[in-house]
């Protein structure tokens, strides 16, 4: 049976800095607070669970009925409606930066590649869950079929939304990036993805909360730090300061 309670709190502790006010989180003081919590957490987190421990998987019959698009759930682009409407034929994944061997991969491409189907629990931040089966590629084998360099420290999921006027993107360290329940999904439910829930493509990474789940992807970056990229701190909701860049739970 999975152990609901300490994910519960795994999940409360990931969220505390989104339960405070803004303006306080970004004060020097507390900033480095934080910072030490989060740290703090991701330590604890992997302990607990190991590197490689593997989030809890349901049973058909348990899964929810909806479940709900959160953060973005309509692209108002001509590009992307065009492919939306004609079934995402010409969309593709990119899996480029520190690789020797950049990819460029369609849907048919990801389609074809060993799937992997499972059912697991999706916590958003926000107090809400919903059991859902989600199928796609294993992330590991795309970044194995690309050629990671041993440079890179983390994966950088860059998406085809903009909220609040900026790009949305999201970013995990290498043991999340490999771990065996990190796919890039294509199908919810046994049917395609909808588009609030990120169509054609979305990462999860099952064992954090919902915002790391970035929707609407279109490339994959194997970069050695965040220095270069919006605000530095790895996430859009991480660089506005609303959330912390590790949701373990």
């Amino acid at each position: 049976m999975p152990d609901i309670r300490r994910r519960s709190l795994l999940a409360g502790i990931a969220a505390l800095p989104a339960a405070g006010c803004t303006q306080l989180a970004e004060s020097e003081p507390v900033s480095d607070l934080f910072d030490a919590a989060e740290d703090w957490h991701r330590k604890a987190h992997r302990t607990l669970a190991s590197r490689q421990a593997l989030a809890p998987e349901y049973p058909p019959d348990e899964r929810s009925p909806d479940i709900k698009g959160n953060g973005t759930v309509r692209i108002d682009d001509a590009s992307y409606r065009e492919q939306f409407a004609q079934g995402f034929p010409d969309w593709q994944l990119q899996v480029r930066g520190l690789v020797e061997n950049p990819l460029a991969l369609s849907m048919a491409d990801l389609k074809a590649l060993p799937q992997r189907t499972q059912i697991t629990r999706h916590d958003c931040v926000e107090g809400w869950s919903a059991i859902a089966e989600w199928k796609g590629p294993v992330l590991s084998d795309l970044l194995d079929a690309a050629k990671v360099s041993e440079k890179a420290n983390f994966i950088v999921f860059r998406c085809a939304d903009v909220l609040y006027g900026r790009d949305y993107y999201e970013s995990v360290d290498m043991v999340d990036a490999y771990h065996p329940q990190t796919i890039i999904a294509h199908e919810l439910n046994g049917e395609p993805l909808p588009e609030k829930n990120g169509a054609p493509l979305r990462v999860r990474i099952e064992r954090q909360l919902g915002y790391k789940h970035a929707k609407y992807l279109t490339a994959i970056e194997a970069v050695e730090s965040f220095d270069e990229i919006y605000g530095g701190k790895g996430g859009f909701w991480e660089d506005i300061g609303d959330y912390q860049w590790y949701a373990g739970i």
